[in-house]
């Protein structure tokens, strides 16, 4: 597994609430074992306690997509730091039986998952994850969808950095309000252009023609 695939682990945790509309599917257990996946040990590991604290990271999470989105790179840095810091990882090369053409191990680097509790592991992960994406493609990589009300977190791997949205269903949507309102307003603006002929048709029209 390489580090590029832990990345994703905070965009998951933190599009598990949607602010702006009041949802939230971060509410049991079960939903804090799919975010480790099925076949996670420390998915198995997780309780009750998790979920208040899987929150008290997303929040931090959100933090650090939202400084990032809003331009403010060094404080995005300072506050995965802290996660960093508080959630050290335990970094493996591992093997997982992989072998290349001639028979040898596929050697990547893992992130090994045996803290004292599930919400430090995945944080861990997610934290590093995203700080190896951060440091190989900047922290304008980072951002929140630019479509109303979801503020969605994604990750830009787009060649030239212009990723605005989340999913190509808020894209479409986005485009769709933005083609409406320009609509709106040629609608707005024919109906000035005729009225305002309208005016200039009546000022013009002489005491006998009336």
């Amino acid at each position: 597994m390489e580090l590029a695939y832990y990345s994703d682990y905070a965009v998951r945790l933190v599009n598990t609430e949607e602010p702006a509309r009041g949802k939230d599917s971060l509410t049991s257990v079960e939903a804090v074992r799919e975010l480790f996946g099925s076949a996670s040990q420390m998915a198995r590991r997780a309780t009750d306690s998790d979920v208040t604290r899987f929150r008290a990271v997303r929040t931090r999470l959100r933090a650090v997509f939202t400084a990032a989105d809003e331009g403010e790179h060094t404080r995005a840095v300072d506050l995965l730091n802290s996660l960093l810091l508080e959630f050290p990882v335990s970094p493996q090369i591992s093997g997982h039986d992989l072998l290349d053409d001639e028979g040898h191990p596929r050697w990547h680097m893992h992130l090994a998952d045996h803290p004292s509790n599930a919400t430090a592991g995945f944080a861990a992960i997610a934290a590093m994850g995203l700080a190896f994406h951060l440091t190989e493609f900047g922290a304008d990589r980072l951002g929140l969808c630019q479509a109303p009300p979801c503020r969605n977190a994604y990750l830009d791997t787009s060649t030239n950095r212009s990723r605005r949205y989340c999913s190509d269903r808020c894209a479409t949507r986005a485009n769709v309000a933005a083609y409406r309102a320009r609509k709106r307003l040629e609608a707005e603006r024919t109906d000035e252009e005729t009225g305002l002929t309208a005016e200039n048709s009546q000022e013009s029209t002489t005491p006998a023609d009336r």
